[in-house]
């Protein structure tokens, strides 16, 4: 979809407070178009677009586009809204955020990240990359990086590095000269029905890597691998533990807030070995999307130097396995893994490394609809804890019916995972478990993509 936009245009958000939309809403601001937004509730990102004097209004009402002359929505937002509907009546375009974004980075040479899981981390890992080699990309995010404060950077090369969102089917939309896919999952299957739908999406996604570009996917995922199998297009490289990729990982090392490996490359310019690439984060996971910014990296002729640098500074992303503080001998951090594979990742990390500390997995729920399509492959997916906290699900305004008794569900961890559950029935009661138990080596992750995050933090006031 072409969009062509005046510089006198007012482009209203409706939903400017999420985190692709107010990283949109920036960038687009420091490329000198009129924006403005709307959400229901403040929060630290509207607090971020108030400092670039982007004006927000809080809650929806038909007086806040009086004088918008183009409107972008989200997928959160319903056709009901009230600025959806008066747009409507006035007959103003409406973009998604899909179609707007895939329109203003067609302006630039774009890295576009897509996958399941570990887009955040990898999108963060390549501007950091970028950035060390002086490139001064574009950074559009899905998460805060450390290291800027924000999920969005206006650049002044040409370069754009993208988290593309696969939720909605909008990575599509996102023009690419690079891209990465990080892995494939049973993921957002609210919106693809099934896992055929979704490996369908990726199919053509592959199909649209340009001659002139390259995709990276990931070699040791066996969804994504099939997905490659079926491509006629055949313009991408793999990476992974897998013998035949072309950037191969070897010689792991993992200690508390350190990994190290070397990277083996074989492609048809060049045969050799990245040796010493010191990560500060742990995780098999997180090596992984490390690998996959390398491989790009050296792809496009970045110098060894920068690569190992850009991925040794990197100060990581919020809400991924972030270290909030420690008191006596417990530790307490804040992570946003809600799928059972994400979950299953960072308890498996963690355990690999810190082997003599109790793990207590504070665990919310994020979606009525993926607890239940997901509920055999949750209760599976705490085996490297010692003890799971589980809180009530964070419905995300979802409508629908559990079909099954929160009971049973926690039974069935129970049962699968082998671990000690303790239901937990709001934060008042979290804090008074925690106050409670509070002896021994332990470490404490918070995990979910609802309000667990603050329910973590808060917990800092009881001592």
């Amino acid at each position: 979809m072409k969009i062509d936009l005046g510089k006198n245009e007012l482009i209203h958000f409706v939903g400017i407070g999420g985190i692709g939309m107010s990283g949109l809403a920036m960038i687009m601001n420091g490329l000198g178009y009129k924006v403005q937004g709307s959400d229901i509730n403040k929060n630290r990102n509207i607090e971020r677009l108030n400092e670039k004097k982007i004006k927000v209004f809080i809650n929806h009402k038909k007086e806040n586009i009086k004088k918008t002359t183009v409107l972008v929505t989200s997928s959160a937002i319903k056709k009901n809204n009230p600025e959806v509907s008066e747009a409507i009546k006035r007959n103003l375009p409406i973009y998604t955020r899909g179609d707007m974004l895939g329109h203003i980075v067609s302006f630039m040479r774009n890295v576009v990240v897509t996958g399941s899981h570990g887009k955040t981390t990898t999108t963060s890992l390549v501007s950091n990359i970028f950035t060390s080699g002086n490139l001064d990309p574009t950074i559009i995010n899905g998460g805060i990086l450390n290291s800027i404060g924000n999920s969005a950077k206006l650049g002044k090369s040409n370069w754009c590095i993208t988290e593309s969102d696969e939720s909605d089917g909008s990575f599509l939309k996102i023009p690419f000269t690079y891209s990465i896919i990080t892995n494939l999952d049973s993921e957002h299957l609210d919106y693809y029905k099934n896992i055929n739908n979704l490996k369908k999406s990726f199919l053509k996604f592959i199909d649209k890597i340009p001659s002139v570009g390259k995709c990276f996917a990931c070699n040791d995922d066996e969804i994504l691998k099939s997905v490659l199998q079926k491509s006629k297009n055949k313009n991408f490289y793999t990476y992974g533990k897998y013998k035949g990729s072309n950037f191969q990982i070897v010689n792991i090392k993992q200690y508390p807030n350190l990994s190290i490996f070397d990277v083996k490359i074989n492609i048809p310019s060049k045969k050799k070995k990245i040796k010493n690439i010191k990560l500060p984060m742990i995780g098999m996971h997180n090596i992984r999307n490390a690998t996959a910014a390398v491989a790009l990296a050296f792809t496009i002729g970045l110098p060894e130097k920068y690569i190992k640098l850009g991925i040794y500074n990197f100060k990581g992303v919020q809400r991924r396995f972030t270290h909030l503080f420690d008191h006596n001998k417990a530790s307490f951090y804040d992570d946003y893994a809600h799928h059972p594979t994400e979950i299953s990742s960072v308890l498996s990390s963690v355990k690999s490394v810190y082997k003599n500390k109790k793990i207590i997995c504070v665990f919310q729920p994020h979606r009525i609809s993926r607890v239940i399509n997901l509920k055999s492959e949750f209760s599976k997916c705490f085996k490297m804890a010692d003890t799971v906290l589980l809180c009530p699900i964070y419905s995300a305004n979802e409508k629908l019916r559990l079909n099954f008794t929160y009971n049973s569900f926690a039974n069935l961890i129970i049962k699968n995972s082998k671990v000690r559950l303790i239901k937990v029935e709001d934060e008042v009661q979290l804090k008074k478990f925690i106050k409670q138990n509070l002896f021994g080596e332990k470490i404490y992750i918070g995990m979910g993509a609802g309000t667990i995050s603050n329910w973590m933090k808060n917990l800092k006031n009881i001592f």
